[in-house]
């Protein structure tokens, strides 16, 4: 038997008996509840969270993701199955790091790598044979290979398939899902060679219900760009839909409710006031970028990212035409934004729409108040706002309620009771016994 197979060997069974060490780069959305998951199977898991904060509450069981529930990050910690820390000092001691760092754009809309760089190269210097390394962050087709790859040989000496392994296993959260969490969704795994595809597969499948192989790690990377891509887009065809309908004098909602009750061909999505969250807004882009390595043109692609970014000035000229209707120059006017997550029943607000829609008032000069039960305070151009406490005499203060998040917890019957208008830019009022006359929906 040669030495990278018995590389190999040495790895797959401390991965089947559990005594792999597992490192988890990232304590965020997707790292921790991975970490968490790993623990509970009996792994010894090593968190690296490069804020000492967050990785201090991590140590303390304090709690900062909805997904992970609390007792389970209790039983973990306690029992000493997970621990954080906030260098890489321990990488020799791991076997299998999996790598959940951010992946943003710059201004320019091209991708910044510089997290997925600088943690490359923090393991790269402790490197050793039989590491398994797992990326899971969204990127561009090429990534793993072309940048993650030489960095590690050339800093180690090390060669990936024969003394080191390395794969890329997009994450696949959908923060606040309730039915589908990290043990029950699907797992797509893809290598650039097969000693690393077999152990990478072997891993996953210690705590996933189903692991998806595919022939790369470019094919894999791509899986998941296209996957938020496709979402991308159907969410720009509803919202230009919306534009249509309202230059039609038509209510969007009723055309896709009506539209969605056929039993096939059909796929239920809604309009907005933009879009929100990692995915959607970024890793299209990603995917637009790395076609013009290949002289290919994203038309599509660059055509709904157009459409979603337009949706906040469309939310801003519809409370403009609300405050007409009423009288009010926005300079005026008085308005509170129900909702700044990017998504109901979440306290994330990274890329929320509401803050666009928020910007876009304040440069008209309205005076803006916010409630989010999930949020209490955010930034907006340099100031800072808290969550007001949601009265009937808060509500009644304000000249127009925008609804811009639709948290599950606000009654939002009593709401357009109290309020003198209401800007619905999610429907949630659509179906609901209330005064109708006072809302205008997107």
């Amino acid at each position: 038997m040669d030495d990278a197979l018995k590389i190999l060997n040495s790895l797959q069974e401390k991965i089947r008996n559990h005594s792999a060490i597992v490192g988890v780069v990232g304590l965020g959305y997707v790292g921790l509840p991975f970490a968490v998951e790993k623990a509970k199977v009996g792994f010894q898991v090593l968190g690296i969270e490069q804020n000492p904060s967050r990785a201090e509450r991590v140590n303390q069981a304090d709690n900062y993701i909805a997904d992970v529930k609390d007792e389970d990050l209790e039983q973990v910690v306690k029992s000493g199955q997970l621990k954080a820390l906030s260098s890489f000092a321990l990488v020799p001691e791991m076997d299998v790091i999996v790598i959940c760092v951010p992946t943003p754009l710059t201004k320019n809309l091209t991708p910044n790598l510089s997290y997925i760089e600088n943690v490359t190269q923090e393991i790269a210097k402790y490197l050793k044979p039989g590491h398994l390394l797992t990326l899971e962050s969204t990127t561009y087709p090429g990534t793993t290979d072309e940048v993650m790859r030489p960095m590690l040989e050339q800093t180690s000496g090390l060669k990936q398939g024969q003394d080191f392994f390395l794969a890329h296993s997009p994450e696949r959260v959908d923060p606040g899902n309730k039915r589908y969490t990290t043990k029950n969704t699907s797992k797509v795994v893809g290598a650039s060679d097969p000693h690393s595809l077999e152990v990478a597969v072997l891993f996953y499948e210690q705590t996933i219900e189903h692991v998806v192989p595919v022939s790369s790690a470019k094919a894999a990377e791509l899986v998941k760009v296209f996957e938020n891509t496709f979402r991308a887009v159907n969410i720009a065809l509803v919202n230009e839909l919306a534009l249509l309908c309202d230059r039609m004098n038509l209510n969007v909602w009723e055309v896709l409710d009506a539209a969605n009750t056929k039993p096939f061909g059909i796929m239920s999505f809604y309009p907005g006031p933009g879009v929100g969250g990692h995915c959607i807004p970024i890793d299209p882009h990603y995917l637009e970028w790395k076609a013009k390595e290949f002289n290919f043109e994203t038309h599509f692609i660059a055509l709904a990212g157009e459409i979603n970014r337009r949706m906040p000035e469309f939310v801003r000229e519809k409370v403009r035409r609300v405050l007409n209707n009423l009288g009010i120059a926005p300079s005026k006017a008085k308005v509170l934004v129900m909702g700044v997550a990017y998504k109901k029943d979440l306290a994330d607000w990274r890329e929320s729409p509401a803050l666009e829609v928020m910007g876009c008032l304040v440069e008209d000069r309205v005076n803006i108040t916010y409630y989010d039960p999930y949020v209490p305070k955010i930034q907006l151009g340099g100031e800072s706002f808290q969550s007001v406490e949601l009265t009937d005499d808060a509500i009644r203060a304000v000249d127009l309620v925008i609804i811009a998040t639709d948290h599950s917890q606000i009654d939002y019957v009593k709401l357009v009771e109290k309020a003198k208008a209401v800007l619905d830019t999610r429907g949630v009022t659509r179906n609901l016994n209330c005064e109708k006359e006072k809302v205008t929906l997107l």
